[in-house]
């Protein structure tokens, strides 16, 4: 039998905490009791495999920003490109990358979004792509809008979109939102401020990248993510929007 290699744990302030006070659904959803350690076994090293030559997935890229009949969404385009890499910084290659989001005026394509924003009918808002033998990947979207959620008075959502990665083991499992730099509304959010330490809340943030940004058309957003490990990317508790 081959020999299980646990992955290490994760370190303190890194990623969010279960009970964060000023994110007022986690005062009853956190476990009042402490978490209790699994050893890890061949079914949490390793996981689902994604071969480009079986998957309707591409590693070309996609673009939320068009519908299937050829009509353009409303708002800023802007491509969003990086690297995932694992804790050694060694590329996670064919890997899913999901992603879903707000459309530009703050609305989520989804029954239970009753926000009285409008609609937009050529915006999918959501995406798939496989990674690339770099571990690079790319999509084509709009910047999505602000949106009031309800955790207390006057409360907005920062522009983000969600990312969702199954990197190479179910350990390794990422569900995560990235932040746009330069967002006023960063510092007063309580779902990005669940991460205790500075310099792992800005791993959240994606930098504007003049690289991939094409005149007269999109801007460029870069967005690395890095999958378990000291400089992991912190994951969603599971319950935000």
């Amino acid at each position: 039998m081959s020999r299980i290699i646990p992955y290490r744990a994760v370190f303190p302030g890194t990623q969010p905490e279960y009970l964060h006070a000023p994110y007022v659904s986690s005062v009853t959803r956190a476990p009042r009791q402490p978490a209790v350690l699994i050893p890890q076994t061949l079914s949490e090293v390793t996981g689902p495999v994604f071969a480009s030559d079986e998957s309707s997935v591409s590693m070309d890229g996609c673009n939320l920003s068009v519908a299937s009949d050829g009509g353009e969404a409303m708002g800023q385009r802007i491509v969003v490109s990086g690297r995932v890499v694992d804790e050694a910084g060694k590329p996670v290659t064919h890997t899913l990358v999901e992603v879903w989001q707000a459309n530009a005026a703050g609305r989520y394509l989804h029954r239970w979004d009753q926000h009285n924003a409008p609609l937009d009918p050529n915006f999918r808002g959501q995406g798939q792509v496989l990674t690339d033998d770099g571990g690079r990947y790319e999509f084509i979207t709009i910047r999505p809008g602000c949106y009031p959620w309800g955790n207390h008075y006057n409360a907005w959502r920062p522009a983000h979109i969600h990312f969702s990665l199954f990197g190479t083991a179910v350990a390794t499992r990422l569900v995560t939102q990235m932040y746009f730099e330069g967002d006023s509304m960063l510092p007063v959010d309580p779902i990005f401020n669940c991460v205790p330490d500075e310099a792992a809340r800005n791993r959240l943030v994606a930098h504007l990248d003049w690289e991939t940004t094409q005149p007269n058309e999109l801007i460029g957003y870069r967005f690395d993510i890095v999958l378990r490990g000291p400089a992991a990317t912190p994951m969603e508790d599971g319950r935000t929007r």
